[in-house]
């Protein structure tokens, strides 16, 4: 389901041309979401529930780490601003 989600592959790729160690806002996947889909400038704002619940299904699977205050976070139970990385291969 995952591999073949647009959003999902969005969010993955930008975490990955950051490399390890780094991660991106939600606010830059549903800005390049929304750009791929040749949407007006405020249309990544109506993606930010679909970034959340496909960063969430991501964490879920091990293919992403959801952070808050730098550190990992239960993708079940988090709340307020948070950053999406690749997980760490130490």
């Amino acid at each position: 389901m995952l591999d073949d989600d647009p959003l999902a592959q969005t969010i993955l790729a930008l975490c990955a041309a950051l490399g390890p160690g780094k991660s991106i806002c939600p606010t830059d996947a549903a800005r390049a979401f929304a750009h791929a889909r040749e949407e007006d400038d405020l249309a990544w704002r109506g993606h930010l529930h679909q970034v959340r619940a496909r960063a969430v299904a991501l964490a879920r699977a091990g293919r992403l780490v959801i952070l808050r205050k730098g550190k990992p976070a239960d993708p079940d139970d988090f709340r307020g601003v948070y950053r999406l990385s690749l997980p760490r291969g130490d």
